[in-house]
């Protein structure tokens, strides 16, 4: 595409510039030109010398594309479609008219063969000749201007694999009256944007909260070093006592160490380092003072380390949700999450700087709370599929008589089977449900596979009436305790097919 730009230059003379988009997927590039088609500069640039075919660097003479491969629009025969295919022993006709013809790609040629029911590796003229009609016919409504000839038109199906996709095939049903290529070229791009979008908005939120990971084990580590510290309170009293007992054997001088009876050992000989700024009985004191500051301090490192690790366990509960979400709603709702928990008291405006994506919490709130419906056997299962949610569902939205499924010590969703039972909440028990176990075990299924455990086989669920599961106070969303449960091993596969 050459855009051509008038401007004046340092002696105010009008000249016309031109910009060169030349578009060509990873080769793509960006060249503006002067007036003599020399390069002032480009967005990349090519050498000769580094296997490019021409020079595109400042100063160099800009040279047009030079594309071996055939226009398909201007061949009017079949013999000259033919003649432009290199038919070989490993012959195959999507790579033989992608790498002889522009415009064509190999997997929509593969996908268009797949439709019309030519194998792809025949190298039969019959089978080529309606391959060449097929496209030909394809091709002419294409260059018109829209999808729909008094004949004929084309209708465009959605393939979703690895990468979506679209190919077009020839209808006989009038599809798309006044409706141009440039739609679905539209939706595709509509589509490609909201995936590079949910990716990027998906990242920013997960390196949030993997710095919060990697503070958290910081913190981890500092506490575990105070810990080892801690185990040598008993060493501390133990010096004191021994230089306290026996002040009058120490030269009152500058000393580092002192090597002392240990009364407790049968007298061995045990070496106490000492601080040569202090006399011997301050030394004493600084032992005994360590040792009752770490005596106050082990119950209170211990504790910071419980909830560190808790603290730690709801993180990777965090990261498995963000591995997991499928669209941008899913992270929405994780990323309320993470502002209520993990980012309070932080400044919200810095943290939304590395968002792309602004949303409307109150809009959305409700409807990111709502968790998943199957029906499975004809019962109603609701399944979270994250924290938030899963609050929702088991404190919420589950009585007391519905079963509640959580895979054993796994980070994973809260499954709820509806059981519309009338019982009253005091005679529930787990050994007397009345639902088939093929029923649990499908519901077993369906908890293992929304865990971290889905590509296992053999994979413990816990099971229990919603009356036993119980939401301790402060506890992190998601969090839960439970009893008088039961346990399935399921195949989280089984789910999936």
């Amino acid at each position: 595409m050459f855009i051509e730009i008038d401007c004046h230059n340092e002696l105010n003379d009008l000249i016309t510039k031109t910009l060169v988009v030349e578009l060509m997927g990873k080769h793509s590039n960006v060249v503006l030109l002067n007036e003599n088609k020399n390069v002032i500069d480009a967005l990349r640039h090519l050498n000769k010398f580094d296997n490019s075919t021409r020079d595109i660097f400042p100063g160099s003479k800009y040279t047009d594309i030079i594309s071996n491969k055939l226009d398909f629009c201007n061949i009017n025969n079949f013999n000259d479609f033919y003649n432009s295919l290199k038919i070989t022993d490993n012959f195959s006709i999507s790579s033989a008219i992608s790498k002889a013809f522009n415009g064509f790609g190999k997997n929509n040629l593969l996908h268009l063969l797949e439709y019309i029911k030519i194998d792809d590796s025949s190298s039969s003229i019959q089978d080529l000749e309606n391959v060449y009609q097929y496209l030909k016919n394809l091709s002419n409504i294409l260059n018109s201007k829209f999808l729909y000839t008094n004949t004929q038109s084309v209708d465009v199906k959605q393939v979703v694999g690895d990468k979506k996709d679209y190919f077009i095939y020839l209808s006989n049903e009038k599809y798309y009256e006044n409706l141009s290529i440039n739609f679905f070229i539209d939706d595709f791009y509509y589509e490609k944007e909201n995936t590079e979008r949910f990716k990027s908005y998906r990242n920013n939120v997960l390196k949030l909260v993997l710095n919060q990971v990697t503070r958290i084990k910081d913190k981890i580590d500092v506490i575990n070093a105070k810990i080892k510290e801690c185990n040598n309170t008993n060493l501390y009293k133990l010096y004191g006592e021994l230089i306290t007992a026996n002040l009058y054997r120490i030269n009152d001088f500058p000393q580092e160490k002192i090597t002392l009876e240990n009364y407790y050992d049968n007298n061995n000989l045990i070496d106490i380092p000492l601080d040569s700024s202090m006399s011997p009985s301050k030394n004493a004191k600084m032992y005994f003072k360590k040792y009752r500051k770490l005596q106050n301090t082990i119950g209170i490192v211990k504790k910071q380390k419980e909830l560190a690790e808790e603290e730690l366990k709801y993180l990777d509960s965090v990261v498995y949700e963000i591995s997991n979400a499928k669209d941008i709603t899913d992270i929405d709702s994780i990323y309320s999450e993470i502002c209520d928990n993990l980012l309070a008291g932080q400044n919200i405006n810095t943290v939304n700087n590395h968002i792309d994506v602004v949303t409307n919490k109150v809009e959305k709130e409700n409807s990111s709370l709502m968790p998943t419906k199957y029906v499975i056997d004809g019962y109603t299962v609701l399944c979270g599929k994250n924290n938030k949610q899963n609050d929702y569902l088991t404190c919420k939205i589950a009585q007391n008589s519905d079963i509640w499924f959580h895979t054993k010590d796994i980070h994973g969703c809260h499954v709820i089977l509806k059981t519309d039972n009338e019982i009253h909440s005091s005679k529930l028990d787990i050994t007397d449900i009345n639902i088939p176990d093929s029923t649990l075990y499908k519901c077993a299924c369906l908890a293992a596979y929304y865990s971290k455990a889905r590509m296992s086989q053999n994979v413990p669920v816990d099971y229990t009436f919603v009356k036993y599961v119980k939401k301790p106070n402060g506890a992190k969303p998601g969090m839960v305790i439970y009893t008088n449960n039961k346990t399935i091993y399921a195949n989280p596969q089984n789910f999936a097919q």
